[in-house]
């Protein structure tokens, strides 16, 4: 499912604050969906990464306890200046089955990270290791991630287009709507490409809602055809 599409879902709902701003995936075309699991890291100060920073940290829990279909959302305040995951991390939470790491700050290693199968979406690359900026802090608390507030157990997509934050309550009727979305913009494109004007079409307007039921139906069942 598109992020662009599911996005119009969210603001026609009322939710305008549920995109992760700034950060792009490490192989263009990633795509992932799945319940988010967080990470906070503090500003770092030298004192703190001294009590926390070293050994099995926040960090490391947080990887090492990851599930299948699980997406880690690191908060890393927008800061850049350092890494917060690099290749080792990225492929031990590939082989745990994590469908994808997302965070607000640098990556390490961009180029192997890039290889692996797992997505990760972040602010850009540094080859600095966490210390120099953060202080890995919190596991499975709520953060603020891109400006957008994520919640262990929320569910988090992403595409080229960017990543989106959808609330549990919310992802069953989201999806269900954006399916008959996607459904009705295929069979706009359908008409464009055949040399129709949008007027009326693009939003499908009562005009066309008898033509689209036809074409519905003569879909097979397996694409949301009649049966």
């Amino acid at each position: 499912m598109a992020v662009a599409t599911l996005s119009a879902q969210l603001r026609q709902r009322g939710f305008n604050d549920v995109t992760i701003e700034g950060v792009r995936p490490a192989r263009p075309g990633s795509r992932f969906a799945g319940r988010a699991r967080t990470l906070r890291y503090l500003p770092h100060r030298e004192d703190l990464f001294a009590e926390r920073g070293g050994g099995f940290n926040a960090q490391k829990r947080a990887v090492e306890s990851l599930g299948p279909g699980e997406v880690l959302v690191m908060e890393a305040r927008g800061e850049r200046g350092s890494g917060t995951i690099g290749d080792i991390l990225a492929l031990r939470a590939e082989v745990l089955g994590t469908a994808a790491v997302v965070t607000d700050g640098g990556l390490r290693d961009a180029a192997v990270v890039a290889e692996l199968g797992i997505p990760v979406f972040h602010r850009g690359a540094h080859p600095a290791v966490l210390g120099r900026r953060h202080v890995p802090w919190d596991v499975d608390v709520p953060v603020a991630c891109g400006g957008a507030a994520v919640l262990p157990g929320d569910w988090i997509t992403g595409d080229d287009d960017g990543v989106l934050v959808i609330p549990p309550s919310l992802v069953r009727e989201v999806l269900t709507a954006a399916i008959e979305q996607e459904r009705q913009e295929r069979f706009i494109a359908e008409q464009v490409a055949a040399g129709a004007a949008i007027e009326g079409l693009y939003p499908l307007g009562d005009a066309w809602r008898g033509r689209y039921q036809e074409w519905l139906t003569a879909l097979p069942h397996s694409e949301g055809g009649a049966q």
